[in-house]
Formats: structure tokens, C-alpha cells, sequence
């Protein structure tokens, strides 16, 4: 049915008016402006007017004559749902709602935005807004929104949640510095979303990449699960507003809808193989390499320069960009000694000099896209005496057309050059005005070559005892707690495999030196509370007990200063545990559930230090093993877990089972909205690891865990 929003072959403007400040005439002109009327129909919708533009207009849409695929809204919000309404009975499939007046207008208009969507379900239409701008498909073409004219068309497709960034990016459209294939302002996302959008322009022919702002996302695993696939076949590269407390903010007041956290997105979109813009600039940089260039096929670069300054920052950037500098056949470094003068540089940078004329740069292009060693071409000219400006952009043009391997400019400067960019712009090469800009484009095709190259992720699932974790929920539930300590968690763990030491609950001295004897000297003793679940807090962990003193020693202080510090607290005793052997490394595994995406998985360095070098990394639950893996490393301490200073290389799979089997948890039990194993120790390779302290937080109303 989305189809009616790109290709309608009938379109009613609700709200177009006569009066040419007003956003219903600037819709209507638009759609005859940008060529739409002569293609399709165009009704004016207008209680009181009889023609608009020439066009016969009508006072409902119930009045017209003939089927409408396409309604554009552009009325008063009290108004809107009565439309709607006559569109439902006009049978009209799409509707787009550029109206404000919403959920971005606080409790009373998400009221009235919900009745929208009742409305939509109930006559089965699909909804683009409300408080959006509109919808442009540029090879139809359809303007069906109030933007300040048409921008030409390209291979871009752009959607974006907010309507006053989409005018300014259809602005540079329309200066030329990119062709948009098609264009969706979302607003409040109603009814469409980025997951409907996707589907939609993965399909597409007339679209190479796919662009997104985005403030939020409702169903983040949805939309992992739809950009996987689509990137699968084309570049998707978004850009995440409120990343930042103040921004997450700002989102909130702009459009009413919530920020999810930036740790959740980061992941997200890396598991979806989502290319990330850190600004506007890189996501115009990224397009535009995406958009009119080949993909790469490999990273290494080869630099041709008419400057040694340039060129060793184009090698620089490149290599700060993780690239690598095309190292050249011996038959090509001849080629380029026996045709350039000797003072130039036949290795990679190639420096042409100075005095390069284009005949010179022609040359060294098609030697260099010849190498069977490049896999793209950086192009660097600065405007010296005796430079062919325009000329040198043609041959860069020539060789780019021939040539199935990236070529990205870098004329650098801006008078002189403004020539010679017209030249590469309109020919579909782009250009850089700094080397480091053009490095970081071919960064983002080299990342998106490794995305791509990923396997479909297949997920693992351990045969674990659910029962046995519902009992312990139902439990503690049944007490009215929503928070779990170590001392409940170690049947969880054993009910999902993971290996603990030995321990065992005392309610008084005397039965901890009895259990620390059947254990086995030496032990250690926690305090075991409901009530504290940060047990070094209030000293509550003791290590290396060594007898019977030391063990009642340990049980009566312990209790003494959990009963003084925390006298509302309830004790059960203290659990008294194994010792378990020395030389593992401590690491955490833990859990948080983002709003928007759902369990949020992290790994990273534990013990007590986690929470100030925060040298963790995070997966979106459910990832495959491949991606467990990654986490590894992705943390700055990753050589800790290769062996430093004659240490052995800690178990790296049982890291990665645990935390497969952790992921696999909170996805049996959404209820579990925080967890931490901290710390999780883990021995030499082949040795394992034992999870020592682990504690859970459910949420406040129940929510049966998944019994599969």
C-alpha cells in the first residue's frame, strides 16, 4: 500500500488555498510545479473556493468524482480527524498529515494523534505524519509537500524525523551538492515508520543509499532486524540526534517521544550493519561516495597529488582512517619513473608536481587504476601557476567513468578550484576540500564493505531450566521484593549452566564454620540481604578466611555493621563460599533493558574499577556468537585477555558462552531489567570461568518470563 505515497496516480491537497502565504497553496504548487500534473490528477480540496491553479476545486473529498491514492492534509488539527475520516470512506489508501497540533503539543494532542491512528486502522489507510513536512519522489515526480521547490533527482533517498532539517537538506539539493531519489519528513511517525521506509526503498531502483535523521526509534529490534536486511543489499547511514543528556532532552520537547540511550543506538546500529554519521557533514560525505561512486572492494588507497604537503596528509588521514596505502606492481612504478620527470614520486603517494599539467594527471591516473593493487583513488590538486583546473577535473571525470573502483576528489582551495568542482560534481565524482574528509568517506565503504561481508547472525539457544528461574521470580515476588542478591541468583546461574563456586547459606556463626569445614579452607563470607546488593559498600565480603576463628570472627562483625549502617535491613546471615582459585582475570557481564531496543548486554572489565574506567562495550540481545566475540575486542584492556608479560591468554570462549547464555536469559525473562555478574572470573585458555556475584532488579508488575 506505500506505494500510494510515491506513485498515486491521483492527488487531493485537503486545505489547498488560494492564498498564496499559506501552506496549503505552497502543497498544491508544488505538486503542479514539480511536474506531477501531468501525469496524474490533482484536486483541490477547499470549502468555499471552485478553482485553485487552474484546478476545479471540490469542498470534500467525498465530492469528487473519481478514486484518490493520495491525500495530503494541511488543515487546522481540530479538523483532521473528521478528513481522515472522509478519506476512510473515500477508500483513499495513504494519507500524509502535515498538520501540527500532535503528540509534539503535549498530553491533549497525543489524545488526538491516537484517535488518528484509530481512524487509519479502522478504514485500513496508511498515515505519514502528522507535523511533517511531506513526501517528494523525485522520478515520478511528486512533490506533495511545502518545501521551497523541487530538488533534483539522484540516487539518495532520505527520510528524517524532523521537517525543518529536511528543508535545509533539500536547500543543498537544490544548490546541487547531492540528487535525492526520494524524500520523507516522518514527524510524529504516527503510523509509518523508518521500518516501513526501508522496506521501501531497499526495493527501490532509483535509490543507491539510504539516508536517516533519527530522534528515536519505538521498536528498536524491528528495525535491526529490517536494516540488517537492507544493508544486506545497499548502504543505509544514519545520523542520531540526542546522544547527549541535554540533547536527549531537546528530542523529548521537539517531538514528544523519548531518546533511547546512546550505548543502545551505538550498538544497534552496528548489529543492523548501519553506517553512523557523527554530523551532517560526514552523512553528506558518506552519501555522496555511496551514492555516485562503485563500491570498494578493498582499503587499499592509492594518493595521486600535485603537492608533497597534501599528500602526506592525505596519508595520514588515510591511515588514521584505518586504510592502507596501495603498495604498486614493479611494472607500474616503472611505468609512472619512465613517463614523470625525475624530481616526481613514483611510489604511493604519487606525486605528479606542481608544474602537472592534465596530460600529466590523465597519465598518472590510468596508471595507477590499472594496478591490480588499488582498490579506490584519492585525487589531490591544489591551484598552482601552471595547473589545468578544469582540464585535470576532466580527466578525473574520463578515468572515473571507465573505471570500476572509487575515485574521490580533493581539489583543495576555493576560488580557482570552483571550476573544476562544477566539473566533478556534475559528472558524479565528489569532491573533498580536505583530504582528511575524503579518507573518512572511503573509511565508511570500507566499513560497509566488512558489514556487508558479515554472515546472516544464527543464534544459539542452551537447553536451560526456566522452571527453576520462574520458582525463584514467583519468590521473591511473592515477598513483594523486585530485587535479587547472590545469595537467591546462584540457582539461576545453575539453572542456566554456568559455573559458581560452592557455597552455602548460615543463619549464625556456628553454621558458617560448619559450612566453611565441609567446604574446605580457606573461604570466603558475604553478607546475604535482600536489602544489599552492594555488599562492599558496608563491608560485606571477606576473603581468605582461614579457620574457625576467622570465620566467626568475620560472621559477627559483618552482621554487626550490616545491622548498624543498615538497620532496616533484613538479614539472612552470610553465604559462605569457595575460594576459588587464583590467576583468572575478573571481568563483568551484565544487563540493561533500553526502552527502545530491549536488552541491552555488556561486557567489559569487572571487579571494583568497572564503573571508573567504564571500559565496556554492549550488544543488543539477541547476537550470535560472532558478535560475542567482537565484544572481546572492543574493550582498550583486550590484550589483558591475550596474555600480558608471560600471563597465559584467558578462556575466550567461556567468556562468549557466558555471554550467550546471559543473553539468552533476559530474552526468556523480559522482567529482568538489570543484571550484573560482577565479577566473572575466568582462567587460562580451556580452564573456564566461575561467576561469583551476580544480582537482578525485576520490573515492578509481573510479566511472565517466556516458557518455551
Amino acid at each position: 500500500m506505500l506505494e500510494a505515497f510515491f506513485e498515486p496516480t491521483s492527488v487531493a491537497v485537503i486545505g489547498a488555498s488560494t492564498d498564496p502565504d499559506k501552506l496549503g497553496h505552497a502543497v498544491l504548487k508544488n505538486l503542479v510545479d514539480g511536474g506531477y500534473a501531468d501525469r496524474g490528477q490533482v484536486y483541490p480540496i477547499n470549502p468555499t473556493a471552485t478553482e485553485i491553479l487552474g484546478y476545479p476545486a471540490y469542498p470534500s473529498v467525498l465530492e469528487v468524482p473519481d478514486p484518490i491514492d493520495l491525500a495530503v492534509v494541511v488543515i487546522p488539527y481540530k479538523f483532521v480527524p473528521a478528513v481522515l475520516r472522509e478519506c476512510g470512506e473515500k477508500d483513499t489508501p495513504a494519507v500524509i498529515v502535515i498538520s501540527a497540533g500532535f503528540r509534539e503539543a503535549g498530553r491533549e494532542g497525543l489524545e488526538r494523534e491516537l484517535e488518528l491512528v484509530d481512524i487509519a486502522r479502522e478504514y485500513d489507510i496508511r498515515l505519514i505524519g502528522p507535523n511533517c513536512l511531506g513526501v517528494i519522489d523525485t522520478f515520478t515526480p511528486l512533490n506533495a509537500s511545502f518545501s521551497a521547490g523541487t530538488p533534483p533527482a539522484g540516487p539518495m533517498g532520505f527520510m528524517s524525523q524532523s521537517g525543518a532539517l529536511g528543508t535545509a537538506i533539500l536547500d543543498w539539493a537544490q544548490a546541487g551538492r547531492l540528487g535525492l531519489s526520494k524524500f520523507i519528513s516522518l514527524g510524529n511517525k504516527a503510523d509509518v515508520t523508518e521500518i516501513d521506509l526501508l522496506e521501501v526503498m531497499v526495493e527501490d531502483v532509483d535509490t543507491r543509499v539510504i539516508l536517516m535523521y533519527i530522534e528515536e526509534l519505538a521498536n528498536g529490534q524491528a528495525f535491526i532486524e529490517t536494516a540488517r536486511r537492507a544493508a544486506r543489499q545497499k548502504p543505509v547511514v544514519a545520523i542520531k540526534s540526542g546522544v547527549t543528556q541535554s540533547g536527549a532532552r531537546a528530542v523529548s520537547s521537539h517531538t514528544g517521544s523519548l531518546a533511547g540511550s546512546e550505548q543502545a543506538y551505538q550498538a544497534g546500529f552496528r548489529q543492523a550493519s548501519v553506517l553512523r554519521a557523527e554530523s551532517m557533514e560526514s552523512l553528506f560525505d558518506m552519501a555522496l561516495a555511496f551514492g555516485y561512486q562503485p563500491l570498494l572492494q578493498g582499503n587499499r588507497i592509492a594518493i595521486i597529488t600535485n603537492a608533497g604537503g597534501p599528500g602526506i596528509l592525505a596519508t595520514d588521514a588515510l591511515e588514521h582512517a584505518g586504510m592502507s596505502l596501495s603498495r604498486f606492481e614493479v611494472e607500474t612504478i616503472h611505468e609512472l619513473e619512465q613517463r614523470l620527470p625525475d624530481a616526481a614520486s613514483a611510489a604511493n603517494p604519487v606525486d605528479v608536481l606542481g608544474d602537472a599539467r592534465a596530460d600529466r594527471y590523465r597519465f598518472a591516473l590510468e596508471a595507477v587504476a590499472g594496478d591490480p593493487n588499488v582498490d579506490g583513488i584519492m585525487v589531490v590538486l591544489t591551484p598552482q601557476a601552471m595547473t589545468e583546473i578544469e582540464a585535470t577535473a576532466g580527466a578525473v571525470v574520463a578515468l572515473a567513468s571507465k573505471t570500476d573502483k572509487p575515485v574521490l576528489a580533493c581539489f583543495m582551495g576555493e576560488a580557482q578550484v570552483e571550476a573544476g568542482i562544477d566539473i566533478l560534481t556534475e559528472s558524479g565524482v565528489p569532491n573533498y576540500p580536505f583530504p582528511e574528509r575524503a579518507a573518512r568517506a572511503f573509511q565508511a565503504m570500507a566499513d560497509y564493505r566488512t558489514a556487508r561481508a558479515r554472515p546472516e547472525p544464527e543464534f544459539v539457544e542452551f537447553d536451560v531450566d526456566r522452571p527453576a528461574v520462574q520458582d525463584v521470580f514467583d519468590g521473591v515476588r511473592s515477598e513483594g521484593r523486585v530485587t535479587i542478591g547472590d545469595a537467591e541468583a546462584r540457582a539461576i546461574l545453575v539453572a542456566y549452566d554456568m559455573q559458581i563456586p560452592k557455597s552455602e547459606l548460615a543463619e549464625t556463626p556456628k553454621q558458617a564454620v560448619e559450612v566453611a569445614r565441609e567446604i574446605g579452607y580457606p573461604v570466603v563470607l558475604k553478607i546475604a540481604s535482600p536489602d544489599i546488593l552492594h555488599k562492599t559498600d558496608v563491608g560485606g565480603v571477606k576473603v581468605g578466611l582461614q579457620n574457625a576463628e576467622d570465620v566467626r570472627d568475620a560472621f559477627e562483625l559483618m552482621t554487626y555493621r550490616a545491622q548498624r549502617y543498615l538497620p532496616d535491613a533484613r538479614l539472612w546471615g552470610c553465604l559462605v563460599q569457595e575460594m576459588v582459585p587464583s590467576g583468572g582475570l575478573e571481568v563483568l557481564v551484565g544487563m540493561n533493558r533500553d526502552p527502545q531496543f530491549g536488552p541491552l548486554v555488556t561486557f567489559g572489565l569487572g571487579g571494583i574499577y568497572v564503573e571508573t574506567l567504564k571500559d565496556v562495550t554492549f550488544r543488543i540481545a539477541p547476537f550470535s556468537p560472532e558478535e560475542a566475540e567482537a565484544m572481546l575486542d572492543e574493550i582498550r584492556a583486550r590484550a589483558l585477555l591475550d596474555g600480558v608479560r608471560g600471563e597465559p591468554p584467558a578462556d575466550k570462549e567461556a567468556i562468549v558462552d557466558a555471554l550467550l547464555r546471559i543473553g539468552q536469559l533476559v530474552q526468556d525473562f523480559p522482567e529482568i531489567v538489570e543484571l550484573d555478574i560482577n565479577p566473572l572470573v575466568v582462567y587460562p585458555e580451556n580452564q573456564g570461568a566461575i561467576a561469583i556475584d551476580m544480582r537482578l532488579v525485576l520490573t515492578q508488575e509481573t510479566e511472565p518470563g517466556d516458557s518455551k
